[in-house]
């Protein structure tokens, strides 16, 4: 394969994000710049040039928009649940298994493979995202810390062996010349190995920032602020002072209006250059106290405040009371209809009696349920006025969606322009015409400087599915890896499956949505509020630690 100039600046593009990412800056500007010139680079055309960063954003926005949809309608949901109270006790069920944000971490994680080794990741994120990531930040896991759970064993762990559906180690096994099972067989092993040492590595260097549960931490996430803690306590109460009633309720908002005015007053003398901070202390502990008494007594309080009325409903007593109801049955109804989708599409994998869904059919089953739930939502808790609020929650859900992921967009357009299937597209190139696959190439010219050894085969291996991945499918260059498998295992006197497997952990791991920001990690970041470069940092070490941990010992017991 001739590799031109073209080639090298795309190369010199990716050394320069990874330089940035490493340097811990935004990429956006390395990626447009890098897009520019690598198009400059083989067309010699300006014009052309300047087309193809428009041409790239464009590409990657619609490969990347099912994502952003099923991210704005889950939040758009989760905004009319809110709307209802029924957030937080859908949650409350949780709470039993979920009691710490260590229980919480490998709750999640568990669950999330589970799900995602029957129908791949990207219908486990939503359906984890509703449920669990509430209770588990509720319980003190911070959202870095689940979102590198959900990742690592959905994206990672699952994804990579897909041991269950096995179109990757099908297309690794047909590429190697070798039987789908004995690569899946190994995939799984190395999966597990990798998976393990990476979320024991990521829970060992996280374990610091897990806190003490507290719905605090679960009010400060939906509303993406951190707070003083008295002013959190002032929102959370605000429901109860608002109820006006007589009984325990509005004798413990009146408490917490007196202390919490108390602190604050003892906030403002000590900003002024008083001495106050003991009396702040004092009447911040005493609103904490209140605050704790337990969770019977703060859901009393939230049936006060449900039952004084809110939009949609009247001020009676009965309207109130069938708010509260409302409001309960959500918080049932959801988490039963997210269980029934997996139940569903269980039904279809093991059995004949309805048609099997996966991957991106059982996402659009998800979505749709999802769009649903919603409308009923909107319609139940705002009556005649849904019409409105629902349009309002679909709108926040997708402002929150471009917001937290649009950056992404012309970073993946760079990395798509070096696969063949985009290329052409963001090229301009007339039809017809051959286009070029810049990543393919260079990885294809690195398979002579690899020596007939074993480990260094291994890890070669790797290495070349880590940078095929690079573009952000982690399945496209399953067949480059497989083929190198397939001639270099006997050279090197290292089973092709094995081969095949490690290549197929290389290049999921990295496209398929941990160690990359440009993949499916968006949908993990999206739901769990965080930033995915910083997920995408967080991760690498132990990933990739993993990942040579996996090589070696494959190659060491295969």
């Amino acid at each position: 394969m001739e590799i031109g100039a073209a080639h090298w600046v795309f190369l010199s593009g990716i050394v320069l994000i990874i330089a940035v990412m490493i340097a811990r800056r935004n990429v956006v500007v390395p990626a447009i710049a890098a897009t520019f010139c690598t198009a400059l680079a083989y067309t010699g055309n300006p014009v052309t040039a300047l087309q193809s960063l428009f041409n790239a954003s464009l590409t990657a926005a619609s490969e990347l928009f099912n994502i952003f949809l099923i991210i704005a309608l889950v939040t758009a949901l989760l905004g009319a649940l809110r709307a209802l109270g029924a957030d937080r006790r859908m949650v409350e069920p949780f709470r039993h298994v979920m009691r710490s944000g260590h229980s919480s971490f490998w709750v999640i994680a568990g669950m999330t493979y589970l799900i995602s080794l029957f129908f791949w990741p990207t219908p486990a994120v939503p359906l984890i995202g509703a449920v669990l990531l509430p209770a588990a930040i509720s319980a003190g896991l911070p959202p870095v810390a689940a979102a590198l759970a959900i990742a690592i064993a959905g994206q990672g762990m699952a994804l990579s062996s897909d041991y269950v559906i096995q179109v990757a180690p099908g297309l690794s096994a047909k590429a190697a010349g070798v039987g789908t099972t004995e690569v899946a067989d190994r995939a799984m092993v190395l999966s597990l190995i990798t998976g393990a040492v990476a979320l024991a590595l990521v829970y060992v260097m996280q374990r610091r920032e897990f806190r003490e549960p507290d719905v605090r931490h679960l009010v400060a996430w939906e509303t993406g602020t951190v707070e003083p803690a008295v002013r959190v306590r002032r929102r959370l109460f605000l429901f109860a002072s608002r109820s006006g009633g007589s009984g325990a309720a509005a004798e413990t908002a009146e408490t917490v209006h007196e202390k919490v005015k108390a602190a604050e007053g003892a906030e403002a003398r000590t900003a002024s250059g008083g001495s106050a901070g003991a009396g702040r202390d004092d009447a911040a502990g005493a609103a904490t106290a209140v605050l704790d008494r337990g969770p019977a007594r703060r859901d009393a309080m939230t049936d006060a405040a449900l039952s004084a009325g809110g939009p949609g409903s009247g001020s009676g007593g009965d309207a109130g009371a069938d708010r509260v109801r409302r409001s309960k049955l959500f918080a049932l109804l959801v988490p039963l209809t997210l269980a029934g989708l997996v139940g569903y599409m269980l039904l279809g994998k093991f059995t004949g009696a309805v048609p099997e869904v996966v991957g991106n059919d059982a996402a659009a089953l998800v979505g749709g349920a999802t769009v649903l739930l919603l409308l009923v939502a909107a319609l139940m808790g705002d009556g005649r006025g849904c019409l409105e609020t629902c349009a309002e929650h679909i709108v926040d859900g997708l402002v929150f969606a471009v917001k937290a992921m649009g950056v992404v967009i012309p970073i993946a357009g760079f990395f798509f322009l070096g696969n063949a299937d985009f290329a052409g597209k963001i090229l301009a190139l007339d039809e017809g015409a051959k286009a070029p696959g810049f990543l393919f190439d260079l990885v294809t010219r690195i398979e002579g400087a690899i020596p007939d050894n074993g480990i260094i085969v291994g890890l070669g291996l790797l290495l070349i599915g880590i940078l095929t991945g690079l573009d952000g499918s982690g399945f496209s260059g399953l067949p480059l890896t497989g083929s190198l498998s397939g001639s270099l295992g006997p050279a090197a006197g290292v089973d092709p499956a094995l081969l095949a497997a490690i290549g197929q952990m290389g290049s999921i791991w990295a496209g398929g949505g941990v160690l990359i920001a440009w993949s499916s990690l968006l949908a993990v970041a999206g739901f769990a509020r965080v930033s995915a470069l910083e997920l995408v940092r967080r991760s690498f070490l132990p990933v990739i630690a993993g990942l040579v941990v996996s090589t070696l010992i494959g190659i060491a017991i295969f």
